[in-house]
């Protein structure tokens, strides 16, 4: 299954509208804490099988728990804001272990056992773009390249390999200049923010859990 299909599915449903972030709205904002389970906001997006998506907690941390064993699915939330007022986008993530034979750089290895999306739509469909924040099974960290199927969504190593398996990790980047580096042009509004564990490609098994979604302004405007 092509999961550039996510891509198009979010555009389609955005028309009904979403979280909107003020432009003037100071501080951060957390899409989801997960205290009370996974708000409605997420919508499931099914591609092959079903990824299964929980909400858990413990006295430290909520998270929201993903299990994938031959399947495909994602999890999206609708939002609305301009990446240059609120370009910082923070998260944490935990895996249980990589992708034996997960390769980036190939269709049959394109699974990942985390990834975060953020969304760029467009009017004409095939014209949405993604930053795709993945942990990696070979691409070392900072690598960036196309997407297996489409140039629309860029595959950023963020982590990559076994070395911090087991452990939460927190993530922080600045999507408006990822945005500009690696499609060579202004951004449009964030749309969409996007997880997803898959295995479909690969047919392996993966576990991984999301940390609260963070939203905020860089400490200076972007120039």
């Amino acid at each position: 299954m092509q999961k550039k299909a996510l891509l198009h599915a979010i555009i389609i449903t955005l028309t009904a509208g979403g979280l909107t972030l003020g432009a003037t709205a100071p501080g951060e904002q957390i899409l989801d804490d997960y205290r009370a389970g996974i708000a409605p906001g997420w919508q499931p997006k099914i591609f092959s099988g079903q990824t299964h998506y929980r909400a858990e907690k413990n006295e430290e941390r909520a998270w929201i728990q993903a299990t994938s064993t031959a399947a495909a699915s994602g999890l999206f939330y609708k939002i609305d804001y301009a990446p240059q007022l609120r370009p910082i986008l923070k998260w944490s993530w935990k895996i249980d272990h990589i992708l034996k034979t997960g390769d980036a750089r190939t269709k049959a290895g394109d699974d990942y056992p985390a990834r975060i999306y953020v969304v760029f739509p467009s009017v004409f469909f095939w014209k949405t773009k993604a930053l795709n924040y993945i942990w990696a099974n070979r691409l070392p960290v900072g690598r960036a390249l196309p997407n297996a199927y489409t140039a629309n969504a860029m595959m950023i190593a963020v982590e990559s390999g076994p070395a911090k398996t087991g452990q939460w990790v927190t993530e922080e980047r600045n999507i408006y200049e990822d945005y500009k580096l690696y499609f060579g042009e202004e951004p449009g509004n964030v749309g969409a923010i996007a997880i997803m564990t898959d295995t479909d490609n690969t047919g392996e098994n993966a576990s991984a859990g999301y940390g609260p979604i963070i939203i905020g302004a860089a400490a200076e405007p972007p120039h």
